[in-house]
């Protein structure tokens, strides 16, 4: 099923589609799949100056595999990207304002290293390449949508599914044109019963759209010719220049919408495909294979999450359908279960769960949902309104409320329902419980990491720094560091919960839109991005 150099997919009908391999700088895979010593690739980045250029992202892409592995410069320039197998690659530095320096064919050779240096010299700022926030202060506001407006705009069109840059920024449309793309977002990406975008709503955000990405705009050609622009630039310590990124491209194919990636017992990775896919998918990290299973249906399904279960099994949610479903890899069967209330109304299937009994727990809806596979079952829990949902010490399931003043949840292996409400109407969102049992969750609107003892029933906050830092995922790795991903400022973060030290890094991409952090055994930590429809791990610094 492998040839060196070229990665395979295999769908249930076991037709063969190339795709990208995973390269590990923990274990390494490449060189197990080669055969053949790993190689680094190294230099450095100057400004036009001449001077050492710090935070460049030097990017290494396998032209075969179409690998791409992501370092920074250092405060003298210099980077290194190592453990890269042998082959021909396309070597890239990128910074903002500045133009692209590459090298194509770059051929590294077996055990030998690369050297090659990079100049960057001045260019354009795109309003592409803004984060969230940034674009939320500097796109224009005009007579009939002002400050307050645009906050409301990118409340109601970014707070969870995209932001701009890569579906607005790239675009000039006219008013038809962005009324085809809000129509075409409600009616098949939605399914069309979304209450909050009502044909009115949908005229108002064409307006407001043809104002701001229409032909006519009033915007300038770059953010920089604003004089807010220079105060809105984030800079990173040294400690950020560490970071390493992995990436998985998956060529020929746009809208999938990999949400996450996780580890399953037996070392396999499964990706949900969120978007146009309609598609779990297993990636073998050993050998690169990538194996699809279609769900039964054509219609959207919005494969919110995916988790595997202890059995090799692996079970998921239709956000679009109301429905959890079960797949099982062998013999490659997929069988879904409607999860409605005794009104008909959809009971909600979000973030999915399986706990240590068997049972599969769904957030979202106005309910928590606790599915027994045995009897096929639905147990309800009247907590609405739900979003982040894990296991728990002792058999505990907990979850998040999704609004100002949600509380976190407990239900017991008894069923028994406790709320605890933290002292900052925070608006949780994604939770994780750590080896102590003490629950760690996100606060997007306010700007926290919170952290719950169970046992003294106290909470502690951390506040992060700068802007709108809205935390969204948030994961755990190996030495008990908090990560998180920041939905406005489109960086990572790590916090130190013993000293409150809070340490942000800078994403290869302008929108991050990750969702999900799973930790894999190896200590790499996995995400998808949806708006770059990637799915990729980075590696948390040493010492961290």
């Amino acid at each position: 099923m492998y040839r060196e150099g070229l990665i395979l997919v295999r769908e249930e009908e076991s037709r063969m589609i190339p795709i990208a391999r995973s390269l590990s700088f923990v274990m390494l895979v490449a060189s197990l799949a080669y055969g053949a010593p790993e190689g680094t690739i190294s230099g450095t980045v100057k400004d036009p100056t001449g001077a050492p250029f710090k935070g460049a992202f030097v990017q290494a892409r396998n032209a075969k595999t179409k690998i791409t592995v992501a370092v920074l410069s250092d405060k003298q320039g210099r980077y290194r990207a190592q453990n890269l197998p042998p082959g021909e690659y396309q070597v890239r530095a990128t910074a903002i304002g500045y133009k692209e320096d590459s090298r194509s064919s770059v051929q590294l050779a077996a055990g030998k290293p690369a050297s090659l240096d990079f100049a960057l010299q001045k260019g354009m700022v795109h309003w592409s390449d803004l984060n969230t926030y940034q674009g939320r202060q500097l796109l224009p506001k005009t007579k009939n949508h002002d400050l307050s407006y645009q906050d409301t705009f990118f409340t109601s069109c970014f707070q969870s599914c995209h932001a701009f840059q890569k579906t607005m920024a790239p675009f000039s449309r006219d008013e038809n044109g962005w009324r085809q793309r809000v129509r075409y977002m409600r009616d098949v990406i939605m399914g069309g019963e979304d209450s909050r975008l009502s044909d009115e709503r949908v005229e108002d955000f064409v307006s407001y759209l043809t104002t701001a990405f229409g032909p006519n705009s009033p915007k300038p050609p770059s953010p920089a010719d604003l004089p807010e622009y220079k105060s809105l630039v984030r800079s990173f310590s040294d400690e950020a220049m560490k970071i390493v990124y992995v990436e998985y491209e998956f060529a020929g194919s746009k809208g999938l919408g990999p949400w996450s990636a996780v580890e399953g017992n037996d070392g396999m990775i499964w990706i949900p495909y969120h978007g146009r896919g309609n598609e779990v998918v297993r990636l073998d990290p050993n050998t690169g294979e990538l194996t699809r299973y279609p769900l039964p249906s054509a219609k959207t399904a919005g494969i919110h999450s995916a988790i595997p279960a202890p059995d090799g099994t692996v079970w998921f949610t239709e956000a679009e359908q109301g429905k959890i479903g079960h797949l099982n890899p062998r013999p490659k069967k997929i069988l879904e279960y409607p999860n409605s209330l005794p009104d008909g109304r959809p009971a909600g299937s979000h973030t999915v769960r399986v706990d240590e009994r068997g049972y599969v727990w769904t957030s979202g809806g106005p309910v928590i949902s606790r599915f027994d596979p045995e009897t096929k079952k639905f147990t309800h829990f009247d907590v609405g309104g739900t979003y982040g949902n894990t296991v728990g010490k002792n058999g505990e399931q907990w979850f998040t409320v999704f609004r100002e003043d949600g509380p976190i949840v407990r239900i017991t292996k008894n069923g028994e329902v406790s709320k605890f409400f933290p002292p900052t109407k925070g608006k949780p969102q994604r939770l994780q419980v750590d080896s102590d049992g003490v629950v760690w969750f996100s606060e997007r609107r306010g700007g926290k990491i919170g952290r719950f003892d169970p046992k003294t029933e106290t909470f502690q906050e951390f506040p992060l720094p700068g802007p709108s830092p809205s935390p969204y995922a948030i994961g755990i790795d190996r030495n008990h560091m908090i990560w998180y991903s920041s939905h406005e400022q489109d960086t990572l973060g790590r916090l130190n919960p013993k000293t409150g030290e809070v340490t942000e890094y800078p994403f290869p991409h302008s929108e991050i839109s990750m969702r999900e952090f799973f930790l894999d055994s190896q200590g790499r930590m996995w995400y998808g991005s949806t708006a770059n429809d990637i799915i990729g791990y980075f590696i948390p610094p040493s010492g961290s």
